[in-house]
């Protein structure tokens, strides 16, 4: 899990004005990222094996508020 844009090979989750392939909010609403973030981490897992993908990367997430909780999760799934 790292912040940046897709690269070939690798699955993008967006989240407010970082575009990807899913996206946790394009609003960069928080309390949407986190009722979206097991779905989408789930598709993405799905993307990853249809693409043939290695790698899935997540932009950046704002660590106030949910926004830890969210990362918090995000560096579990990374584990």
């Amino acid at each position: 899990v790292a912040a940046g844009e897709a690269v070939t090979g690798e699955v993008m989750i967006g989240f407010g004005n970082v575009a990807g392939d899913l996206s946790l909010s394009e609003g960069g609403d928080l309390i949407e990222a986190a009722a979206r973030l097991f779905a989408t981490l789930h598709a993405a897992d799905a993307l990853a094996i249809e693409r043939g993908a290695a790698v899935i990367r997540v932009a950046e997430v704002p660590e106030d508020g949910l926004g830890r909780a969210i990362n918090d999760r995000l560096r579990r799934a990374a584990a």
